[in-house]
């Protein structure tokens, strides 16, 4: 059993927590909180025994009794942590956006040549469930790709805490925040994994008063298409996700969610192409990083697939922050 520790006692990380479990392959050893309090609270929220389950306040005692560390902490501790985690030979589930700029993403990928044991593996989930895979396939096969149009916009009950004057750290350029490093990294991934790096970008934000985006439009150039990329946590959005091919066309009624996937032939005829998902979205990829963790070997090839996945995103995050301007203070580190 892979012995599981967490930073982070949001909701995300309760849905991680049940995911891995389901998968048989982890055991839940230790969770790192701030205060005991609200480690303790985590646990008896969590529907499995956690009496020999630790609450750690500091880092350095998370890292006694795991094999592997998922953080969800606010975007901009990400780096600290992990490099923390690597350097202790403790393999890291980071969620996405991973680190918050290339220059991060370098130094963790230097910091992994002295670690050559250590796995870091960057939590884009949806890319990892079925129907995900499915859309890829049936865009592969379609004649001719001619463009796509992702959407990924819902209101933030933490933008409600916006207008009443507070700073919540998913609204902050502090913690490397904001609509496209939140939302929008949904929609992104899907785009790269989809059709690969784009060859230009351009963003079109909607800023609030801190400088942060609450949402926005991303352009995504490739040589024979684009890619318009909305998303943001200020509005809700009911649009479906859609590639155009000639006649055809591929949607999902959520580009993160992929609840549906729909093959349109061009005459009127839709057929549905998905499968029915698990209840927790999380299981794929919970059980995809366990083979590679258990296997490291024979699951290399897709470990450096994902890899070079997140290094892809991480730069053309960073490039679409650059053409609006958005600078966030993790970019100009001493």
């Amino acid at each position: 059993m892979i012995k599981l520790g967490i930073i982070g006692t949001n909701w995300i990380s309760k849905m991680f927590v049940e995911a891995a479990l389901q998968t048989g392959s982890y055991t839940l050893t230790t969770v790192y909180s701030r205060t005991e309090e609200k480690g303790n609270a985590f646990l008896a929220d969590l529907d499995t025994d956690t009496d020999n389950v630790a609450v750690v306040t500091t880092l350095s005692d998370l890292y006694t009794n795991i094999d592997v560390v998922y953080i969800a902490s606010p975007n901009a501790l990400h780096f600290e942590q992990a490099k923390v985690a690597i350097a202790s030979d403790v393999h890291v589930i980071v969620e996405k956006p991973s680190f918050s700029n290339p220059t991060e993403f370098a130094i963790i990928e230097e910091l992994l040549t002295r670690h050559e044991n250590v796995r870091v593996f960057e939590a884009a989930r949806h890319v990892h469930q079925s129907n995900f895979k499915l859309m890829q396939q049936a865009v592969i096969e379609l004649p001719q790709v001619q463009g796509a149009t992702f959407v990924y916009q819902k209101y933030s009950s933490r933008y409600d805490a916006y207008l009443e004057g507070q700073e919540p750290n998913v609204l902050t350029r502090e913690f490397s925040g904001g609509a496209l490093y939140d939302l929008g990294v949904y929609p992104i991934y899907a785009a790269i994994a989809l059709f690969g790096a784009p060859r230009a970008v351009q963003y079109l934000p909607t800023l609030l008063n801190n400088g942060a985006d609450g949402r926005g439009t991303a352009n995504l150039f490739y040589d024979q298409f684009n890619v318009t990329v909305i998303f943001g946590k200020n509005a809700n959005s009911y649009l479906s996700s859609e590639i155009y091919g000639l006649k055809e066309t591929i949607s999902t009624n959520n580009i993160a969610e992929l609840n549906t996937i729909t093959y349109h032939d061009g005459d009127g005829n839709a057929d549905n192409i998905g499968v029915a998902g698990t209840s927790n979205p999380m299981v794929a990829e919970a059980s995809d990083f366990s083979r590679v963790i258990t296997d490291p070997i024979n699951e290399h090839v897709r470990y450096q697939q994902w890899w070079q996945l997140a290094k892809q995103v991480n730069q053309t995050l960073f490039d679409l922050r650059q053409s609006a301007g958005i600078v966030f203070p993790a970019d100009i580190k001493d």
